[in-house]
């Protein structure tokens, strides 16, 4: 009896202590993911106040935004991925106590920025010929363009501000970001109301207003980004422009190596939704347009689990900057479990609701069919929202460990040669339809993300894989 109750106790401290550690964990995400994914609100809040501008010009106007902003967001892809990379990279340094090498991860990324915005911003430039060779009507690429010469330089300022909202978050402190984007709300508002209309002493200027607004709104943000860094604590002692004419070429090329996947594997997931849009579209406007609301409630609930992601992989590269991999394990599946619980809830709320969420983007002339559709849609999205919940969480945590290359092969496999290839077959080869491309895009997100999990689990099963931490040196 004594040997029993002996042997107990260490067990029971045990437990007690790895479930204090959990906690501690689940708290400490929380707290990181929340301003992370509040400040993505602000951005879709902004966006969605410049659609509904633009959209007082007439359907010609909404059409050209759309088109505008297509490629747009594809040049934007194309750099997204190396100013997120300056997340893990600047993780691993701030948790191995390298503020040198924090610095440096944020330099590299904002040259990243610099080097390709220039260039791609000159490929806006000529987007009305992009979309003439895409087949697009004279007129609206005409006015696309009017809107994309308002935009043209707004890539390195929005890049820019990503970098080192990055870095605000790699260092535990991600809410000068979102008082910056809480402000930018009204005043993007004020100037594209301004600029489109004519008022408050601006010039007239149409949809190119829109487009001058949001260049000039995200300059103005990167730049009090910068300001609070040489004027706010924790971040003051980085001296974050320090040294900034000074190339890094080895750390640049880790960027790139980290950053190159990433924006591979954006590009992948846009093609597979936009993919996904033109198949709704053959089947029928009804169709298109029950499509187009059931994805915008997912891209709503999406900015929190994509918060979860980006504290993923602040939180596991923190840990592997310290050598501490049973914290780096812990940190990943924490945000993991975080992010089923909160999409597997709203999923619930959805379901529920399906009936009503339809009336707040239709108007009371829409047909019974794109009300019904869409109510279906919602209604089978349990299995969508919560798996695009966690495949975005475990590839934010995989990040943290530098694992970028092998995320990007898994992304081409499900996102196309299952979800693409699925959605395309039950919908149109098995005559299910609409539906049948929402079951094929779910097959594809429960793929990836179960390839996904199933590798971080196995990269950190036994200790931290090699390459997992950019390597400490001074500069």
């Amino acid at each position: 009896m004594v040997i029993s109750m002996t042997s107990t106790i260490p067990v029971s401290d045990a437990q007690a202590k790895r479930r204090a550690l959990w906690r501690a964990e689940m708290i400490e995400t929380i707290r990181l993911s929340l301003p992370i994914a509040l400040t993505q609100l602000g951005q879709v809040a902004m966006m969605t106040t410049d659609l509904a501008m633009i959209g007082r010009l007439g359907d010609a106007a909404i059409a050209a935004a759309a088109l505008g902003q297509i490629v747009l967001f594809v040049t934007f892809v194309i750099g997204l991925g190396f100013v997120s990379a300056v997340a893990p990279l600047a993780a691993q340094a701030f948790g191995a106590r390298e503020p040198r090498m924090v610095r440096r991860a944020l330099r590299v990324g904002l040259w990243a920025a610099v080097l390709l915005g220039v260039p791609l911003s000159l490929v806006q430039m000529h987007g009305e010929t992009l979309l003439l060779f895409l087949g697009q009507e004279k007129e609206a690429a005409a006015l696309a363009q009017r809107y994309l010469d308002g935009l043209g330089w707004c890539l390195v300022p929005a890049w820019g501000y990503i970098a080192i909202r990055n870095f605000m978050s790699a260092v535990n402190r991600p809410e000068p970001a979102l008082w910056v984007t809480l402000a930018a709300i009204p005043a993007n508002a004020f100037f594209a109301y301004g600029l489109i209309n004519g008022v408050f002493g601006m010039p007239q200027l149409g949809i190119l207003g829109a487009g001058v607004a949001t260049t000039a709104i995200n300059t103005l943000m990167c730049v009090v980004l910068i300001w609070m860094c040489y004027a706010m604590r924790p971040f003051k002692k980085y001296q974050v422009l320090g040294k900034f004419w000074r190339f890094d070429g080895a750390l640049f090329l880790k960027l790139l190596a980290v950053g190159l996947p990433i924006s591979a594997s954006f590009l992948l997931e846009f093609g597979l939704f936009a993919g996904a849009s033109l198949l709704m579209g053959w089947i029928g406007t009804e169709a298109l347009a029950a499509h187009q609301i059931a994805i915008q409630v997912a891209s709503i609930m999406f900015m929190v689990p994509f918060g979860i992601s980006m504290a993923a992989t602040v939180r596991v590269g923190q840990a592997v900057g310290r050598r501490e991999a049973e914290e780096a394990r812990r940190a990943g599946f924490a945000a993991l479990i975080l992010s089923v619980v909160f999409m597997l809830s709203m999923a619930i709320v959805v379901a529920l609701t399906r009936e009503w969420i339809p009336l707040l983007f239709l108007s009371g002339t829409a047909g019974h069919g794109t009300l019904a559709l869409t109510s279906l849609l919602l209604g089978m999205g349990a299995g969508f929202f919560v798996f695009d919940g966690l495949q975005t969480v475990a590839l934010g945590a995989l990040r943290g460990l530098n694992d970028t290359k092998v995320p990007m092969i898994y992304a081409a496999l499900s996102f196309w040669l299952i979800g693409f290839a699925s959605a395309y077959g039950l919908a149109f080869v098995s005559g299910y339809g609409a539906p049948g491309i929402w079951i094929g895009l779910t097959l594809g997100l429960l793929v990836y993300a179960s390839l996904l999990v199933r590798r971080f689990r196995r990269l950190t099963m036994h200790g931290l894989p090699a390459g997992a931490s950019i390597a400490p040196a001074a500069a």
